[in-house]
């Protein structure tokens, strides 16, 4: 089994041979770190792309342009337009394989543009278990993943991260708003804008780790199991439900089991049979 260091010396080597990059970069510590590793490779272009659009809360937009600045990380925010694909709207189970092809569309006619040889994202060792659509769209558009030739686990990656004093290596997983709208219900502006809405309510109320689920107007607000004790008071709830009422949501229930990450993907094993 390789050492973490030997992990990181063979990301460096890939990187190395590719001689130029656009790195699909979110500001979740996947993508950071690799436009972070791939900047510092001595003789590589890169640019790291963000993909702007609805589905991108202001705030992670405003915090990955910053960490790309405070490393000297070569960026360029291009704007996505998912939106006007009505099979992403309709939000089926393929969602994410739209979305990203669309993403993966946009970093070509930017590598066209700028002669870049490759793309590249931030899939680790870990992604390959989950049902991750987005991942097939990689592959028909030849998109690299460094992190996963260089065998490294989310765990690696947020280690290699805290000992280059990163910002980004505890940063709490954060999925594109649409993520949280129930499969079958459409993605919209007003609904995108009331999720983000309602999850940066939760943020001021000191909250790290959440998620706010759409179900069709109903709110399913999910709270690590670790910081739910602070939300499991009458007087919260109520509270609560009447911040995310005045938001445009019908009904607000808190998620007894917690926060977990694609909560939303149990409709799929449960549709399946699969217990």
């Amino acid at each position: 089994m390789k050492t973490l260091n030997e992990k990181k010396a063979r990301l460096d080597a890939r990187l190395g041979e590719l001689g130029s990059v656009l790195v699909a970069y979110s500001g979740g510590v996947d993508s950071a770190f690799l436009a972070w590793a791939a900047a510092r490779i001595e003789g590589l272009r890169m640019i790291a792309v963000l993909a702007d659009s609805p589905s991108l809360a202001r705030a992670h937009r405003d915090e990955a342009v910053r960490f790309a600045q405070a490393h000297a990380i070569p960026l360029e925010v291009i704007t996505t337009e998912e939106m006007e694909n009505p099979a992403y709207v309709r939000n089926d189970l393929q969602r994410c394989f739209h979305c990203k092809s669309e993403l993966f569309e946009r970093m070509e006619q930017a590598r066209s543009r700028l002669g870049f040889q490759h793309l590249a994202y931030g899939m680790n060792l870990d992604d390959r278990g989950d049902f991750r659509p987005g991942q097939q769209a990689a592959k028909d558009h030849g998109v690299l993943a460094p992190l996963v030739e260089a065998g490294l686990t989310k765990a690696d990656i947020r280690e290699l991260a805290r000992q280059a004093n990163l910002q980004v290596w505890d940063k709490p997983a954060s999925a594109c708003l649409s993520s949280r709208i129930a499969y079958g219900n459409p993605v919209t502006r007003e609904t995108l804008g009331r999720i983000e809405r309602a999850e940066a309510h939760l943020h001021t109320l000191g909250f790290r780790q959440y998620r706010v689920r759409d179900h069709a107007g109903l709110a399913r607000v999910e709270i690590a199991e670790e910081e739910l004790p602070a939300a499991l008071s009458p007087t919260f709830v109520r509270e609560l439900s009447a911040a995310l009422r005045g938001l445009g949501f019908t009904y607000v229930t808190l998620d007894c089991t917690g926060y977990r990450s694609g909560s939303l993907n149990a409709e799929i094993a449960h549709a399946a049979g699969v217990s």
